[in-house]
């Protein structure tokens, strides 16, 4: 019998892995996300070939995916960075919730439903995906932009907040505040807990196990399982538990190892929870839920963001920043599958409302790989008519640091990386110029030096109309995506100025479509790595102890970098 099981689960996990790799080729080749593809594969599996009908090994593996993304992000996560947007975070948070509760709620009631379903209804309007908006600004680099971090504190108010819920809902008919109250300490306790374990037990083990890098493996993921036991056991979710042990290692140095060692399991698991996804949906219990579905869709793909994206404003955020926020919050959650999956077994809900949050989920986490993939294009579609709601904002969060009557001929865009060296090369040509970058931290610290910059991307019209590009004499973007470079260069060209456009790409047939449009110079970074390091070459092939001062300088500028980051 143990040995069918075994085979029934090894069956199950190849057919999707084989099929979900397939699905993702094919978007490959397409240009598609990833994501609509696994999601697309596991109803082909599930609802349309029957080929896994018991989907309840499959889902325990994708609910360790969800665990491992929260705690590899928490390994990353840095709470301090997120003091800066704790009042968007936390009030913000809140309305958007009591708002997309109270409307879905009503919207429900209109419909017809029940009071208790469109409670449940409500409850669904109220959760974005955490799984997901973090893998998608992980996989574009955006967790330390403004509209980054101002995301991942909602999700994080979010998650608490959906703890919360289903302890209530797991008690209703005999709900008392002391059982809240009860779960409240319990949260309180975990975290003290946490806290103390990173500050006075984690280094020392820690420090003897990264002498062997497997045994540091072990050790990271031994925590990663025992505080998402210990969450489970004490009635949170394992994912929080994940979480909360990723913040907990997160202080160590040796974060970014295990990290990096987690990546590969996470991927693999988080396959399986979008697949899962797709296993999930009963095509039969939807028929009459037609209309409720089309319109709770566009509820979620259209009123929710828009009420986030007021919200965003209200808290003085620029139009670019509150509305990438915005669309990136606009999709069902995982806690909504879970909350509505406990409202079955406790008779609250019936299938058909399991089957309707399932499709919900299903296509606005797939639309949130698109709105995202294409978010300039339909930023400029929407450009006019979000500047209508400019004036509700009552502060301002602008981050930038100009002299008003001082020219800046000279605009580098992204300082991070390449953009460190042009500087150091403008500045010693003694150029005028103003920096642009989407990391606040970055811009902060360029601020507290009195260096000319502006936080933002060129994906925003409304920043490129800002910048007087008629007077440029050097537009230089380090930014490797290529319609806003694109975009860039349109503007340039539109405005009529006569200055020099050098712009970034990574693969060479990107380099080439940029020269097509008007680009000057098309930095290729990986060409441009491979000439410097033949050059050192060329320089110590009669003297490699020349390459000891190629080595001091090299560290020299790495430790200068290291402060910006």
């Amino acid at each position: 019998m143990t040995a069918m099981l075994t085979e029934g689960i090894f069956f199950q996990i190849g057919i999707i892995i084989i099929l979900a790799t397939l699905g993702g080729y094919i978007a490959r080749l397409l240009k598609q996300p990833l994501i609509p593809s696994y999601i697309v594969m596991g109803i082909i599996i599930g609802p349309v070939l029957h080929m896994i009908t018991d989907a309840s090994v499959i889902q325990t593996l994708a609910e360790i995916g969800i665990s491992f993304l929260l705690f590899t992000v928490g390994l990353e996560l840095d709470i301090n960075k997120l003091k800066d947007v704790g009042s968007v975070a936390s009030i913000g948070g809140l309305a958007s919730m009591v708002l997309s509760f109270a409307l879905g709620y009503l919207i429900a009631i209109f419909l017809g439903f029940s009071v208790m379903v469109a409670l449940y209804i409500g409850i669904i309007m109220m959760f974005s995906s955490t799984m997901v908006v973090i893998k998608i600004l992980s996989d574009k680099n955006e967790l330390d932009t403004l509209h980054g971090k101002i995301s991942i504190g909602m999700l994080l108010m979010q998650d608490v907040v959906a703890i919360l819920v289903i302890t209530i809902l797991a008690s209703v008919n005999d709900f008392a505040p002391s059982i809240l109250a009860f779960t409240l300490a319990q949260g309180i306790g975990f975290m003290i807990l946490a806290y103390f374990l990173a500050r006075y037990v984690f280094p020392e083990i820690f420090k003897f196990a990264a002498k062997n890098q497997e045994l540091l493996f072990l050790l990271g993921i031994a925590v990663c399982f025992a505080f998402a036991i210990l969450a489970n056991l004490i009635g949170f979710s394992i994912a929080i538990g994940s979480f909360i042990a990723g913040v907990a290692l997160g202080s160590l140095p040796y974060n970014v190892e295990i990290s990096s060692k987690t990546k590969t399991l996470k991927d693999f698991f988080g396959v399986l929870f979008f697949a899962a996804i797709g296993l999930e949906l009963g095509l039969t219990d939807l028929h009459a839920l037609i209309l409720p579905a089309i319109i709770f869709l566009l509820f979620v793909l259209l009123i929710k963001p828009f009420l986030n994206y007021i919200i965003c404003i209200i808290f003085g955020y620029t139009k670019r920043t509150s509305y990438i926020t915005a669309i990136s919050l606009a999709q069902v959650s995982e806690f909504s599958l879970i909350i509505v999956a406990q409202g079955l077994l406790l008779s609250h809900v019936d299938n058909k409302v399991f089957s309707f949050t399932v499709l919900l989920a299903l296509i606005t986490i797939a639309s949130t790989s698109y709105v995202l993939k294409y978010e300039n294009f339909l930023y400029r579609k929407l450009h006019k008519f979000l500047g209508a709601f400019d004036h509700l904002s009552i502060a301002t969060q602008e981050l930038h640091f100009l002299e008003e009557k001082k020219a800046h001929h000279h605009i580098l865009i992204g300082y991070n990386r390449m953009g460190y060296s042009i500087l150091k090369s403008l500045d010693k040509l003694k150029k005028d110029f103003v920096i642009i970058d989407y990391n606040p931290n970055i811009i902060k610290k360029l601020i507290e030096q009195k260096i000319p910059c502006i936080y933002g991307d060129i994906g925003d019209l409304e920043l490129l109309d800002h910048l007087k590009l008629k007077e440029a004499k050097a537009i230089i973007s380090t930014t490797p995506e290529v319609q806003s470079n694109k975009l860039l260069i349109k503007k340039i060209k539109e405005k009529h100025g006569h200055a020099v456009i050098i712009v970034t790409a990574m693969q060479v047939e990107e380099a080439l479509e940029l020269y097509d449009e008007g680009a000057d110079y098309v930095i290729v970074p990986h060409l441009l790595g491979g000439q410097h390091a033949s050059i050192i070459l060329e320089d110590v092939a009669e003297d490699f102890g020349k390459l000891l001062k190629h080595k001091e300088t090299h560290i020299k500028e790495l430790h200068s970098r290291h402060h910006y980051h």
